[in-house]
């Protein structure tokens, strides 16, 4: 494996480690590492393995939960977002799909609870009760979204800087 491989990896590892330190609600850096993870790994095996692995260590010490699965499955999509949303970064760019990421986890997830939990009615007017009241933990998901891939992608961009090996050739340096 080559430096920058190594060095995603690795970012990806210590964001996943940050869910086992206290933290608000929904307030974690799944879905940016998982853009981060698809953005930056070539190899598209590897682009899901990493992230899908580094959440599975963690959820190995947390210890699993109902809804495990979905989530999984919401953290893959988010994985292909970075893939073919973020071939091209850019500040913009990366805030956008933050801001998909997060809109995609809340409606996937919230979906899966009121299909699966019992709590709301099997109607429409029962799925918009199960996604209003979501909404509270929205607002930490697209925070930490935000605020952990402007940490992942940024950090990488300024290391990149410092250490050319992490740039790949005919990749756009960072302004």
């Amino acid at each position: 494996m080559n430096v920058r491989i190594i060095t995603v990896i690795a970012a990806i590892a210590g964001a996943a480690a940050l869910r086992l330190v206290p933290h608000p609600p929904n307030f974690s850096p799944i879905d940016a590492m998982a853009l981060f993870g698809g953005s930056y790994l070539g190899r598209r095996w590897l682009a899901f393995a990493a992230p899908i692995g580094a959440l599975l260590v963690s959820d190995l010490v947390l210890g699993f939960y109902p809804g495990m699965l979905v989530q999984y499955g919401a953290v893959a999509l988010i994985v292909g977002l970075g893939i073919f949303g973020l071939r091209r970064r850019s500040a913009i760019r990366i805030g956008g799909a933050a801001l998909g990421a997060s809109l995609l986890f809340f409606l996937v997830t919230n979906f899966a609870v009121w299909a699966s939990s019992g709590m709301y009615a099997h109607t429409a007017a029962g799925l918009a009760s199960c996604y209003v009241a979501a909404i509270p933990f929205l607002q930490n998901t697209i925070a930490a979204d935000l605020f952990y891939s402007a940490l992942l992608f940024g950090g990488f961009a300024l290391l990149g800087r410092a250490v050319p090996a992490l740039n790949r050739a005919g990749e756009l340096r960072p302004a």
